[in-house]
């Protein structure tokens, strides 16, 4: 098995950020304080640290930036530009749809190589659009956009093989799924290399690929819009022919945990990790991010949901969550006028409401155990009945805080991560209160990884 958990001894080399987590479907605070803003996003490594490059939705479906965020770990992003920004009019311009942004970088030209899926608002063009630029995170000199090779082009992908060749995946609603090799400088499409024709084949879009060994992984979903459904991978020893059936990789019915292919991360020559978009078609901009490790053997891929997992210092393996404590909102300590409210989906049946607003509410949480020193991964559990993100300033251990996003959450809590330095033993404060003067969310609980 390609993907496996990591042997005891080697999780006690990584024991300092051992609980450093990656939560899928949570909200994720960025270095500036805001949800993280890169939706059907692509990845690059550039000297060892990782780059995510997506869609800015918080203005809803027109275009606002293409974003780029910087990690070292693949839980902590940091915000570092745009690479592109809403004009005044054009391609970039008002009423624009850019979606699936992927950079590679071109050994040759020295040039780091944006593709996007450029679109009207009716989503009638059905183009992809060229940029460049000179470093990975900086501002990018917008080409063109056209259909390649005279063919619709919506969701789409890249991928750059060993041999430094690249290859646009461009789904065509009318023709199908197509691989299209690109020129030398991959600014142009040249030819077809493969395509899976309508025509009795499989309906799929958003391709994502992926090469381990001599083998080539291609991911994608079946055509039901925002809407998830059961996502497919097939399999080949050369672009051009020989792919075999398409297959679904996660547990059948699950619409892969909620969430359409946008990327899979190469992790390894024999590892990988799955990177998916949770869409809300009705709030675009709090659709969150589903990323979960491959399990791949052969020609064999799987991937099993969880609450939350642990990244190892290289990202080849993984460790399952860690056993948590959990403390109740409702038994902490409150201030200002912060107090019960009812909360049906929550585990008491109760939260601790009106955190922050006119009243200054908070809500301190004291007593909480950990079994190390160091930077841990905490889940807050809440609920946010707006349609915008919540913020609030979360004090550790008498620090000055830290601000903290809480998306649209409804009916059902969910989580949004904190990472922070605890102390060994039970003797942690956490403090959640207003930022500035607006509201926090209702708290449902606080889930403290145990060692």
């Amino acid at each position: 098995m390609r993907f496996v958990a990591l042997a005891v001894t080697a999780a006690l080399s990584c024991v300092a950020r051992a609980s450093l987590q990656v939560v899928p479907g949570g909200t994720w605070t960025t270095s500036n304080g805001e949800p993280l803003q890169a939706h059907g996003a692509g990845f690059i490594q550039v000297d060892g640290t990782y780059y995510m490059i997506g869609e800015d939705k918080s203005g809803g479906s027109s275009f606002e930036n293409v974003n780029c965020y910087s990690s070292r770990d693949l839980v902590q992003w940091t915000y570092v530009g745009a690479l592109l920004s809403r004009t005044s009019s054009g391609d970039l311009g008002p009423n624009r749809v850019v979606e699936r942004p992927k950079v590679i970088y071109n050994d040759k030209t020295r040039k780091y190589v944006l593709w996007m899926h450029m679109d009207s608002s009716s989503y009638g063009e059905a183009r992809v659009a060229v940029a460049t630029g000179d470093t990975v995170c900086g501002k990018y000199q917008y080409i063109r956009s056209f259909q390649p090779l005279g063919r619709q082009s919506r969701d789409m992908g890249l991928f750059k093989d060993d041999d430094g060749k690249a290859y646009l995946l461009t789904e065509d609603r009318q023709y199908g799924l197509r691989i299209v090799a690109l020129s030398d400088d991959y600014l142009s499409p040249t030819t077809d290399v493969y395509s899976w024709k309508l025509d009795g084949g499989a309906r799929v879009e958003a391709p994502a690929m992926i090469k381990l060994g001599k083998t080539y992984f291609m991911f994608a979903s079946m055509m039901t819009g925002w809407d998830a459904n059961d996502n497919q991978y097939t399999t080949s020893t050369s672009l051009s022919s020989g792919w075999a059936g398409w297959k679904k990789f996660a547990d059948s019915g699950s619409k892969t945990y909620n969430s359409q292919t946008t990327y899979i991360l190469k992790t390894s020559e024999s590892s990988a990790v799955y990177m998916g978009d949770r869409w809300l078609k009705d709030n675009l901009q709090a659709s969150s991010y589903v990323w979960l490790p491959l399990t791949i053997s052969g020609t064999s891929v799987s991937m099993k949901n969880f609450v939350s997992w642990v990244p190892t210092s290289n990202f080849a393996a993984w460790q399952n969550p860690p056993a948590e404590n959990s403390y109740e909102g409702e038994k902490a300590s409150y201030g200002g006028k912060a107090r019960n409210v009812d909360c049906s989906g929550c585990s008491g049946k109760v939260a601790a409401g009106y955190i922050g607003g006119p009243d200054k509410g908070s809500v301190t949480f004291s007593g909480i155990r950990s079994d190390i020193d160091g930077l841990t991964t905490i889940r807050i559990k809440y609920l946010n009945g707006d349609s915008s993100p919540r913020y609030a300033n979360v004090r550790v251990n008498g620090d000055g805080g830290r601000k903290v996003a809480f998306l649209s959450a409804k009916g059902d809590p969910l989580s949004s991560t904190l990472h922070a330095n605890l102390k060994k033993g039970s003797s942690n404060t956490i403090v959640i209160e207003g930022y500035e003067s607006g509201w926090g969310p209702d708290i449902d609980r606080l889930m403290v990884p145990m060692q």
